[in-house]
């Protein structure tokens, strides 16, 4: 498996647990766990974007990972 496709799976599997806190936040009834799971949501969100961002780079340095 190439780097790029290793980045790429990587951000796949963040999305996804991005869109789970999502769930979470929306069936959780307690204020406390609300604001537990936004405060985790709002990292993974940096993390989504940061290998957004490197999964753009991979892809003009090495047109080979598109």
């Amino acid at each position: 498996m190439t780097v790029g496709a290793q980045v790429k799976g990587c951000f796949s599997s963040v999305k996804s647990i991005e869109a789970t806190l999502q769930l979470l936040i929306e069936k959780t009834n307690e204020e406390e766990q609300q604001k537990k799971f936004e405060q985790a949501k709002q990292i993974v969100a940096e993390v989504k974007k940061d290998l957004q961002q490197q999964v753009i780079k991979l892809t003009k340095e090495e047109p080979q990972y598109k």
